[in-house]
């Protein structure tokens, strides 16, 4: 058991003062408000509930900085991913489990205590299979158990090459299976997620509409189970034409006339869509999954953000590439390609109240559904998913308790994170992950010998 002692703490009622949190098995299992600190308390400033990187390819980070050079001819999301493909051509499994690490421990020190991690790269080069199916999903977790923080794995199906049944070729013989052996896949990743916490867990993607067919996706569906489902939908103009020209409809518009898309479901970026389907979308209870850094990284454009929360649409956040890991930036991105498209400041809010509320909040609550986790709110019963804010911190001192929110999305940065616990386990401390060194340690030998074979 440990207790937490904040002088201010976000609770699902509002701000309360004087807070005492205790935790015990991962989850929250008392609250007093008005309390007094006690010895061994650890004392914090500010107690939120922390948030989920609802959709992340660990391994991408490791691209970072490698791909903002512009060579001859318009560049692109399809200029992007060759370039990503060229470089899984030389990545091993020793090597991505260190880049995971790595990953999920920025995700920490920056405030999140959960991940999405939508899993793609399954074989060898080529194509070949390791001997473990599972091999990289291992790594994966190897990554995350070294980290502590909460894993949604999310296995990846990813068939075809292109919409249309297209051939996988060059990069993407990497990613390849069928339906039965991606079941087995399935069946040994959750094997192994038993050796985490008992708040891991593993659940499905389908990669995208293009990846594969109506007949796949039927036919995988059911192996979800109870657990999450993700599917990347709509992200570039391109990628909407080819699916309306090889299925009739455009991806969300098919999607939602011929999956069961539910409140199990997480579309990811969703940036292409109508008015009737940004309505339909956020009234299946479907979270959207949007990953503002990425998307303006690689053009993808902005979502349709103030139709989507009038209708009640459920969001969350994810790092996507990670080439820029930052909670308070993710979410200040989000706000601000609204604006820059729209011309008006304030817009993600249906009618009036603080942006930074509806941007945290929201975020915590939608990215806790996306991955199947009971966090997002500091709440007993809840898991132990917390972190806290030094209210010292320069962009927020002075502010009172009603914007605080607002400064920590728009003025803070990473610098304003003192604390994580992702289901109980205190893996931020002061602001620094307990096992940073090792870790660094660890990634800069795997990239010099990544940097090596390149």
């Amino acid at each position: 058991m440990q207790v937490i002692f904040a002088a201010t703490a976000c609770l699902p009622e509002g701000w309360a003062q004087n807070v005492r949190v205790t935790l015990a098995e991962g989850a929250i299992t008392q609250i007093e408000a008005g309390a007094t600190a006690q010895p061994g308390d650890t004392q914090v400033d500010v107690l939120l509930p922390a948030l989920a990187s609802l959709h992340s390819h660990s391994f991408q980070r490791a691209m970072a900085g490698r791909t903002e050079y512009r060579a001859g001819g318009q560049d692109s999301f399809w200029t992007w991913r060759e370039l990503m493909y060229r470089f899984l051509d030389h990545l091993t499994p020793e090597q991505y489990e260190a880049i995971a690490a790595l990953t999920f421990m920025e995700m920490m020190e920056a405030g999140y205590a959960s991940v999405g991690e939508f899993h793609y790269v399954h074989h060898q080069p080529g194509g070949t299979p390791y001997d473990s199916l599972a091999e990289l999903s291992l790594r994966v977790m190897a990554g995350a158990k070294e980290t502590g923080i909460g894993l949604t794995h999310l296995p990846v199906l990813y068939t075809y090459g292109g919409a249309g049944k297209q051939a996988l070729a060059g990069g993407q013989l990497r990613f390849g299976n069928d339906t039965d052996r991606f079941a087995q896949l399935v069946t040994e990743a959750r094997g192994a997620a038993q050796e985490l916490g008992r708040d891991a867990m593993v659940g499905l993607a389908p990669h995208s509409l293009r990846a594969v067919c109506p007949e796949t996706l039927a036919h995988v569906l059911p192996l979800a189970e109870d657990k999450p489902i993700h599917i990347h939908i709509a992200e570039q103009p391109r990628e909407v034409a080819e699916i309306k020209a090889w299925l009739g409809a455009r991806p969300v518009e098919w999607l939602l006339a011929n999956a069961p898309v539910t409140d199990q479901w997480c579309l990811i970026h969703a940036t292409h869509m109508t008015e009737d389907e940004t309505r339909r979308m956020a009234q299946s209870g479907a979270v959207a999954g949007l990953c503002p850094i990425t998307e303006a990284n690689l053009g993808d454009g902005p979502f349709n953000g103030p139709q989507y929360l009038a209708a009640g649409g459920r969001f969350g956040v994810g790092s996507d590439s990670n080439v820029r890991i930052s909670l308070v930036e993710e979410l200040r991105t989000l706000e601000y390609s609204q604006r820059l498209r729209d011309l008006a400041r304030n817009v993600l809010v249906p009618s009036e109240g603080s942006v930074g509320e509806t941007l945290y909040l929201g975020a915590a609550k939608g990215g806790a559904q996306a991955l199947g986790r009971d966090a997002g709110r500091i709440e007993v019963g809840a898991l132990g998913d917390l972190v806290a804010v030094d209210r010292a911190h320069p962009a927020l001192f002075g502010l009172p308790e009603g914007q605080l929110l607002d400064g920590l999305c728009f003025a803070a940065d990473d610098h304003s994170i003192s604390d994580v616990w992702a289901a109980g386990r205190h893996m931020v401390q002061e602001g620094r992950h307990i096992a940073r060194d090792a870790i660094l340690a660890k990634y800069r030998r795997a990239i010099t010998s990544l940097l090596a074979s390149l």
